[in-house]
């Protein structure tokens, strides 16, 4: 009979079934793709493949496809990938610099603080650890000013409508620390719906429930909006990613605060 660590190598060695995803944008140099949720962005950590060995796979004449950032695999949204290595980098150093504009669109439990518009709380990278004292999965955390292993991170908040028991808001982030959004608004005490890592569990488990409002069988944080200079004309683009069907369904049937 055939092991399971056989099997499941065999499934790694399988090449990654191509695939092409809805373009917001694409020229000689760069695409823009709208990700879906659940899919990550490159294999790797017990996936074997993600969407840019999908889109390799899809274009086996591209002489380069490369990603110029990342989305966590349950955040849905605008992602970029170069096709020229000189697009790549400048586009990365706009990313690096905080040149570029990201908005994302997050639904969060609670009455988010209209005063509370920024959070400039640095963050620390950990591994959880195993119950047979092997390392686990990456977390992050928020940390003190003075901690060596912490990196300054900003997030600015907006208000974007308010709902019965939760808020959504405008998400626009300064720096592009991992986890950044998800742990900067749990740290407040307002997780993101859906956050298998950093949410509240038992309210997730509520909202997956069907009645008046559709089932959220996601977490809720999308990445909407992103601004850029465009590596070869410099023209500013904009682009927008409108909520997936999912998301808005969940919304459009959600009570509204007056």
């Amino acid at each position: 009979p055939v092991r399971i660590s056989e099997k499941v190598a065999e499934k790694a060695d399988r090449p990654a079934p191509g695939r092409e995803f809805p373009l917001l944008l694409e020229d000689d140099c760069l695409m823009a793709i709208d990700k879906p949720a659940g899919v990550a962005v490159h294999g790797g950590s017990g996936v074997s493949f993600g969407v840019i060995e999908q889109l390799r796979r899809a274009r086996p004449q591209a002489k380069l496809l490369e990603l110029v950032h990342r989305l966590d695999r349950d955040t849905s949204g605008i992602l970029l990938v170069a096709k020229k290595r000189s697009a790549l980098k400048h586009l990365q150093d706009q990313f690096r610099e905080r040149e570029t504009g990201k908005t994302y669109l997050a639904l969060v439990k609670g009455d988010w603080p209209a005063k509370l518009k920024v959070i400039d709380q640095p963050l620390r990278k950990f591994l959880l650890s195993n119950p047979d004292g092997t390392e686990g999965e990456r977390r992050v955390c928020v940390t003190t000013p003075d901690d060596p292993d912490g990196m300054r991170s900003i997030t600015l908040v907006k208000v974007s409508q308010r709902l019965q028991g939760a808020t959504l808001l405008e998400v626009t982030i300064k720096t592009g620390r991992t986890h950044q959004i998800r742990v900067h608004l749990a740290a407040q005490a307002h997780p993101i719906a859906g956050d298998d890592k950093y949410g509240d569990f038992e309210w997730n488990r509520q909202l997956q429930k069907p009645g008046t409002v559709p089932g959220l069988k996601r977490m809720f944080l999308h990445a909407w909006r992103l601004q850029f200079n465009h590596p070869v004309t410099a023209e500013r683009v904009a682009l927008q990613s409108d909520l997936p069907s999912e998301l808005k369904d969940y919304v459009d049937h959600a009570c509204f605060k007056t």
